[in-house]
């Protein structure tokens, strides 16, 4: 069993995932420029998020969720389900349900936004690295919110994404042509769809396209 980086005294090694070159080289050189951190490497995908993990084996993934060809919920899946020894601290702008349940649900060990303060971010990379749960004030209001109140089907709301790959189905699209129109790996639109099935209260395409006219989803 691999010790915790806080007992070994080195410091916290970290992968940066985010499709933004000016937002990895702005955290890299955030955490260069600090005691205790170690950048190993960057991706910007979650497909290759996976992949770096696996080489590089390090203590804390920072998971950007939305991201062209691979998406950060996708990623964290993966890993979790590889058993990888890196905590996966997200750090995102976007704070609402349909990011928030699916990340954490995925293993992800905790949840920031990109507006948190320098000093917020050290101290939740190293808490992620000691296995404790890290949420902004934001999200820990919305998850608790969620676990008193569960959802009903169609109770939420479709993301603008999510519409457009409903519009896109109620086209006769294919996944396929969907990811590419949409510049998005086949597995994110996949998700996509899992999220608004379970929104609109359905299990399949000709039924999510048929609700979404009579809910006025789609004119």
């Amino acid at each position: 069993m691999t010790a915790d980086p806080m007992t070994r005294g080195s410091a916290i090694t970290l992968l940066i995932v985010d499709d933004h070159p000016v937002v990895r080289d702005g955290l890299r050189g955030m955490f260069e420029s600090a005691p205790g951190f170690r950048v190993l490497g960057e991706a910007s995908d979650g497909v290759e998020a996976v992949r770096r993990a696996a080489e590089l084996d390090p203590d804390v993934v920072l998971m950007d969720l939305r991201m062209p060809g691979g998406s950060g919920v996708d990623a964290i899946r993966e890993l979790t389900r590889r058993t990888a020894r890196a905590r996966v601290l997200v750090l995102t702008t976007y704070d609402t349900d349909s990011d928030t349940l699916p990340a954490i649900e995925a293993g992800a060990t905790g949840y920031l936004l990109k507006d948190a303060p320098r000093e917020e971010l050290f101290t939740a990379v190293r808490a992620a690295a000691e296995g404790r749960t890290v949420l902004s004030p934001a999200v820990a209001s919305r998850l608790v919110s969620a676990v008193r109140t569960p959802r009903r089907p169609g109770g939420e709301p479709l993301s603008a994404r999510e519409r457009e790959v409903l519009a896109l189905v109620a086209r006769g699209t294919s996944n396929r042509e969907i990811a590419r129109e949409l510049f998005i790996s086949e597995a994110t639109v996949k998700t996509h769809l899992t999220h608004l099935y379970a929104k609109l209260g359905v299990k399949d395409r000709a039924a999510a396209v048929a609700v979404a006219y009579e809910r006025g989803i789609l004119g």
